[in-house]
């Protein structure tokens, strides 16, 4: 066995919010990555337009940097529960953690979740608490609190001597006591270099390297990147590509390194380094790279199961095909089936129709991003509700369990409290910061559906919650849905300020005057628990009759306009999504309202 002395692998994971990106942006710029007068945009390893708009990474992405002569590999993860999958992988390519945290926020779900993933494979963490220019920020108190989250993990007792660094990742500053006078990063650099351990192997032995991200390209095809875990991956090199029982020839076209934000090719890499392969045929996530000669397969990548499921079926509207370039059930299965190569924590399965397909994930906004990047592609599809994955555990149905935060000022505890009783929520925990109460609960998964939009309202806008996968436990009973009904439309057209000012009294309205709607379209939220059918493109009739209040102007409320994950939260199970590059329409699974009328008549006398 050697040790790369000139090697570190290092990933960077924290809550989400809590500044990986700002950090790693602050490292690249201090290694001198960029040219003095290159214009950088902030947070730039969040290269897609969903991250950028959204603030949140959703794919982990490799950089790398030198600091003196020493190469340090950096991976930057998500830091939402939902992109746990991307998490879990990449900490097979690392040596050693640089956990972020909060100095006012202190540690949270997705910090518990990730460090445990860290702390079983042993790999050695470097605590870094963040922001701490904050005025409210109480670095001593969150110290004691990531100390406490150790123990509570089970760390060892090297893990538990874990090095701490104060920064503040917006200025690019790092220190190793609070009082400490420094501009730069470096003494979290020299940590890195001095803490996490060197990758070891052995550089003569038979290639050896776990495939753990996946991109595409359209000129080379399929990129496979990870770490090569023993001997040196060459340019035109035989190798064998390891699935189970399966093993596939095959042949490195390219190999590239990564340095700063580029991959750039060279003829070889060895032991310890993460490489990106081209060539290599129909490779996927979790297969082994070996010699040609002494094939050896690695131990498989273990990720945790979904715990969401939605149906994706193909757009049958009357609109359908209108605004789309792919609408067709071949369209929508080989780009689900393209989906699950890289992303592993997703599952999709055919189902008795050929237009449907049951998607599998780890929560709304998982599903919800790849619904997202699908309609900016030009994909046209329609969605039903979420519905939580079951299991049968020792005889008995469990369902998924959820652990959750939520941070509200005092006022509004008891209206929140309220709402999760409702939903079959338990309160673990319970602590006081700053004039804000931070409550713990385990909560059923299905009990979170819809409730984020509902904490805003009972909250007005002052509510934070965050929430990660606990485990399974036995079924808790029925969580009541949707208290109020939908208001559907029952013939096409195009909707009147006449209509809508007509109709306003019923509930809350969904469109507004000039919207295209169709018969079975839910245009609005009934102010009662039925559904109601309606008609928002009525005319006012014209006569040559003056009366005393024709003149009067119509005042019409502006609708709510439901964004895709308020819109999948609102559904019933009736209903469906229909998503289009252009639209997020709501609508009945049957259209047609005379259909609609009997099923109900018959399920009444059933």
């Amino acid at each position: 066995m050697m040790t790369n002395e000139k090697l570190r692998n290092i990933a960077i994971i924290a809550h989400v919010d809590h500044g990986k990106t700002t950090l790693v942006d602050a490292m690249l710029k201090q290694s001198h990555v960029f040219r003095s007068n290159e214009q950088v945009a902030e947070r730039v390893m969040d290269s897609g337009d969903i991250e950028r708009e959204r603030g949140i990474t959703i794919l982990s992405k490799n950089t790398a940097i030198m600091y003196n002569d020493i190469k340090i590999n950096i991976v930057d993860t998500p830091g939402h529960a939902d992109f746990g999958g991307e998490v879990e992988r990449v900490l097979n390519m690392v040596d050693g953690v640089v956990l972020l945290v909060d100095a006012f926020e202190g540690p949270m779900p997705q910090t518990k979740y990730v460090l445990r993933k860290a702390l079983e494979q042993g790999l050695k963490p470097i605590v870094v608490i963040n922001k701490i220019d904050k005025p409210n920020q109480r670095v001593d108190d969150v110290y004691d609190e990531v100390l406490e989250l150790f123990m509570e993990l089970d760390a060892d007792d090297d893990q538990l001597d874990f090095p701490v660094i104060y920064a503040t990742a917006r200025d690019g500053v790092a220190k190793y006591k609070m009082e400490d006078d420094n501009a730069d990063l470096k003494p979290l650099m020299e940590t890195i270099v001095k803490e996490i351990p060197a990758p070891k192997g052995d550089p003569e032995a038979p290639l050896q390297m776990m495939v753990t991200t996946l991109e595409s390209d359209s000129f080379v095809g399929r990129v496979a990147i990870g770490r090569i875990i023993r001997g040196t991956a060459k340019t035109n090199q035989n190798v064998v590509l390891i699935n189970g029982d399966q093993t596939v020839k095959a042949k490195i076209g390219k190999v590239f390194v990564y340095q700063g934000l580029k991959r750039v090719e060279t003829g070889s890499a060895s032991m310890g380094d993460i490489v990106a392969l081209t060539g290599l045929g129909d490779v996927s996530i979790g297969y082994t790279v070996a010699d040609a000669e002494n094939p050896e397969a690695l131990p498989t990548i273990n990720i945790d199961e979904p715990t969401l499921s939605m149906t994706f079926g193909v757009n049958t509207s009357p609109f359908a095909g209108r605004e789309g370039e792919f609408v067709t059930s071949r369209h929508l299965r080989d780009r689900l089936f393209k989906e699950i190569e890289t992303n592993v924590a997703m599952k999709v399965e055919e189902t008795d129709s050929a237009d449907v397909f049951k998607v599998s994930g780890r929560g709304e906004l998982h599903l919800s991003i790849l619904i997202e990047t699908m309609r900016r592609e030009g994909y046209e599809l329609q969605v039903g509700k979420p519905e939580v994955v079951y299991k049968t555990i020792n005889g008995q149905l469990c369902e998924p369990i959820e652990n959750l935060t939520v941070e509200v000022p005092q006022e509004f505890m008891g209206a929140v409290m309220e709402g999760l009783g409702t939903r079959k929520a338990e309160l673990v925990n319970m602590t006081e910061t700053a004039g804000y109460m931070r409550l713990e609960f385990t909560i059923p998964a299905r009990g979170l559906i819809g409730f984020r939009s509902e904490l805003l309202t009972s909250t007005k806008g002052n509510g934070i919650m965050n929430h990660v996968f606990h485990g399974y436990a036995p079924y808790k009973g029925d969580i009541p849905g949707r208290t109020r009904g939908s208001l559907v439309a029952f013939e096409q057209g195009e909707t009147t300020g006449y209509g809508i000012f007509t109709l306003q009294d019923r509930g809350t309205m969904f469109v507004g005057p000039g919207e295209a709607v169709y018969e079975g379209m839910i245009v609005g939220e009934n102010s009662r628990e039925n559904d109601i059918d309606i008609n928002p493109c009525k005319k006012k009739n014209v006569s040559n009759m003056r009366t005393s209040s024709s003149d009067e102007a119509i005042r019409i409320t502006p609708p709510r306009i439901l964004s895709l994950e308020q819109a999948i939260e609102y559904i019933n199970s009736d209903e469906l999504v229909e998503v289009t590059p252009e639209h997020v329409r709501l609508r009945k699974s049957i259209l047609d309202r005379t259909i609609r009328g009997r099923n109900a008549k018959n399920a009444r006398k059933g």
